[in-house]
């Protein structure tokens, strides 16, 4: 009897089966994992194309209908899909989005989980908010999404999806998702690898190209201070080949001075410092700024001269920050440097021509001033007729000698008032000065001429107009320019002198009813020597220097003047003071006022001391003082000028201030006031120079007053009453 044993291994078979069917899946994905590390797709760093064959790939070995990757937006406000494949038509699209404020369950889920593996994703709890906008429009039941991480961070989710009936997910589908979203990640990085190479090329390439065409020639320098590369530019400079340049030391082109070397290692010294900082050191002609130094220095050229260039250095670090090259800009300043040769020498010559300019008006306003010192003191002395009375005509021409002469007395201060202020040499003393004594010295002074041709001259005066600041001399010396003007181009009519106070200053506005300016002569009426017309110049006479000369002492107060005009109607000079300062309660200085002096009283027995080299001023001085009654000594020259004070004992002292010889008046002066006996002894100094100019002098040296030549009658006349009169004068006041 045969027996035959039976056993039932269905169940052996079909757990074999499952076996192998689990390792064959295991080995498709391990080789779908390897064949996507191998892929070129992502050695290429071409985000897309590696993320299109990633979800193909992932399609096809977990037989999902669906594959896609999403990513956060800038703002992480959104995903959206950059690439989502269909394995049904086999294409791929993108451009969808899904907001993390509609479903904030599913990404809270996404940063907390390996993985979402969801076998019923409409009902599941972190998976159900997508189900009526998402899942249901493509009849997806199941998901298994896996977060893509990158640098820590969640950047976005590979989503497989299931259409049909419920899929469980294996731990080792679950485990596969999560590598494909580390491919993806990869791929992320690779591309953003390549971008930046890309990127560095481009900046390299542009670089590049900045330093072959930069017109400032560059070299690049290493630690050792070799030449390692140059541009064209700098072999045009310099006249050498690359090839010459290479492997040279730049200091062999480089015309060095001392403390370079110094200036070099403080350099590379800073590097390691704190480069947040920005630091800024001078050292003699360079400068170091912060990594930077900069020089003027000769090169030596190929043919052997020298260039001079700009040299600028600053040190390139490398990864660590420690000094690695210098890079030298080099720039051609040869020209500019004969350039600025040419301007100082230019600048040399207009020094020595204003130095010669000012030392020929000194020397002319002396020359001339000297011969119409004798002219203009000899004609007063005429006029008054102490050596015999003159006829009518030769009162006429000496009137007319007198008045030439008070004319050419006027050309030349003007020209030597205008080339001062041009030269910036005008200085002002600027005071509080009384409105009303200053207006009513203009007026009185053109009155004359008004009345004989029959104008009629009237000023008026704001009444809150009562001082302004300016300088004494120069605030008459304008109005009368102007006045004189308005005088001398109205044949008829009026003559006014309105003053008005206004908020910046004081306005000293001159009308006329004269001949007026046409408007298209504006331009050229304040500019020295001109007259609008030449027909002017034989009808009124004048050089044209009054308004230049107005003008330009206005705006050296800060001011200005203008003018408004209608040809033949008249003119209207308006000249404007502002307040400059506030002196408080400083002393005003002594103001000129028009008033009748008293008559001179003879002198009793009075004995003046006249120190005067210059002849002719010597011997007016002398026979007008002799003839109204002084005893008068002159001497030319400081000889025994203390011994002569000492005989004599006078009563006043007229003494020159430039004198012939080795002591100027200046210096007997001081040798007067050392000698006790004669501290109060009074002298009067005579010089061409204005007073601002002498008045720290005389105060120094101890002087009683100063007269300006050519002296007028006049005032020595006042000068004489206030020192030696019997008046009511103080003979200690000076001017100053």
């Amino acid at each position: 009897m045969q027996v035959v044993a039976a056993r039932n291994i269905t169940e052996h078979n079909e757990a074999q089966g499952g076996l192998q069917i689990r390792e064959d899946s295991r080995r498709k994905k391990s080789q779908t994992l390897v064949q996507l590390a191998r892929s070129k797709t992502f050695q290429q760093g071409n985000l897309n194309a590696a993320i299109r064959e990633i979800t193909e790939t992932a399609a096809r070995t977990l037989s999902v209908e669906r594959v896609g990757v999403w990513l956060y937006n800038e703002e992480r406000s959104r995903m959206e899909c950059i690439d989502l494949y269909d394995a049904n038509t086999k294409e791929h699209s993108f451009g969808s989005s899904i907001f993390k404020k509609n479903y904030p369950a599913y990404f809270y889920a996404l940063e907390q989980e390996r993985s979402i593996a969801v076998e019923d994703a409409r009902n599941d709890i972190r998976t159900q908010e997508l189900s009526e906008s998402y899942l249901c429009v493509f009849g997806i039941t199941s998901l298994l999404d896996a977060p893509i991480w990158l640098d820590g961070r969640l950047v976005g989710v590979v989503c497989h999806e299931h259409v049909g009936e419920g899929r469980q997910w294996t731990l080792e589908e679950e485990t596969f998702a999560g590598s494909i979203a580390d491919f993806v990640t990869l791929a992320m990085e690779a591309n953003q690898r390549n971008a930046a190479q890309e990127a560095l090329q481009q900046s390299e390439a542009k670089f590049r190209a900045v330093f072959e065409r930069s017109c400032m020639g560059i070299a690049l320098i290493n630690m050792k201070a070799q030449i390692v590369d140059t541009n064209r530019a700098l072999c045009d400079i310099l006249g050498y080949s690359r090839e010459e340049f290479y492997g040279k030391r730049f200091t062999n082109f480089v015309c060095t001075q001392k403390g370079d070397l110094e200036i070099y290692k403080q350099l590379v010294s800073q590097i390691p410092t704190d480069l947040g900082k920005t630091s800024k050191v001078e050292v003699k002609e360079q400068v170091v700024d912060r990594h930077r130094i900069e020089m003027q220095r000769r090169c030596l050229h190929l043919d052997g001269r020298l260039v001079w260039t700009h040299i600028s250095v600053c040190v390139i670090p490398d990864s660590n920050g420690q000094p690695e090259f210098f890079l030298a800009m080099i720039e051609d300043i040869t020209e500019r440097k004969q350039t600025e040769l040419k301007l100082r020498a230019s600048q040399e010559a207009a020094e020595a021509a204003s130095r010669a300019k000012s030392e020929f008006l000194a020397t002319m306003s002396h020359e001339l001033r000297t011969p119409l010192n004798a002219i203009m003191g000899l004609s007063q002395l005429l006029q008054q007729e102490i050596v015999g009375s003159l006829n009518e005509k030769q009162k006429e021409y000496i009137n007319c000698i007198y008045t030439s002469g008070e004319q050419l007395l006027a050309v030349i201060n003007d020209i030597l008032d205008l080339s001062k202020v041009e030269a910036g040499k005008e200085e002002l003393l600027l005071l509080p000065l009384p409105v009303s004594e200053i207006c009513n010295y203009a007026i009185s002074t053109v009155r004359d001429a008004a009345l004989e041709k029959g104008l009629h001259l009237i000023y008026e005066i704001d009444t809150e107009a009562d001082t302004c600041i300016a300088d004494e001399r120069r605030i008459k010396q304008m109005l009368l320019n102007l006045l004189t003007n308005a005088v001398k181009f109205t044949p008829a009519g009026k003559v006014s002198l309105v003053v008005k106070k206004v908020s910046q200053g004081m306005k000293f506005i001159v009308s006329d009813t004269g001949i007026g300016i046409d408007s298209s002569q504006f331009h050229f009426l304040f500019e020295p020597f001109k007259q609008l017309d030449s027909k002017l110049n034989r009808q009124y006479e004048g050089t044209g220097l009054g308004l230049a000369l107005t003008r330009k002492l206005a705006r050296l107060h800060g001011g200005d003047v203008t003018v408004t005009s209608t040809l033949g109607e008249g003119s209207q000079f308006t000249l404007f003071l502002p307040n400059r300062f506030h002196l408080g309660d400083e002393e005003e200085g002594e103001n000129c006022s028009i008033s009748t002096l008293p008559s001179l009283a003879i002198p009793q027995n009075q004995i003046i001391l006249l120190v005067e080299d210059e002849q002719n001023t010597g011997i007016v001085l002398q026979d007008y003082l002799q003839t109204i009654g002084y005893q008068v000594k002159w001497i030319n020259s400081n000889d025994d000028f203390l011994k002569q004070v000492q005989t004599l004992e006078p009563d006043l002292i007229l003494l020159d201030v430039q004198l012939v010889g080795d002591a100027s008046g200046w210096d007997l002066l001081n040798i007067l006031r050392q000698e006790p006996a004669f501290q109060d002894l009074q002298v009067i100094m005579m010089g061409f120079s204005e007073l601002l100019e002498e008045q720290i002098s005389i105060l120094q040296a101890g002087a009683n007053d100063y007269l300006l030549k050519p002296i007028r009658v006049f005032q020595l006349e006042s000068m004489l009453m206030r020192y030696l009169g019997e008046s009511d004068f103080d003979t200690d006041q000076t001017l100053i």
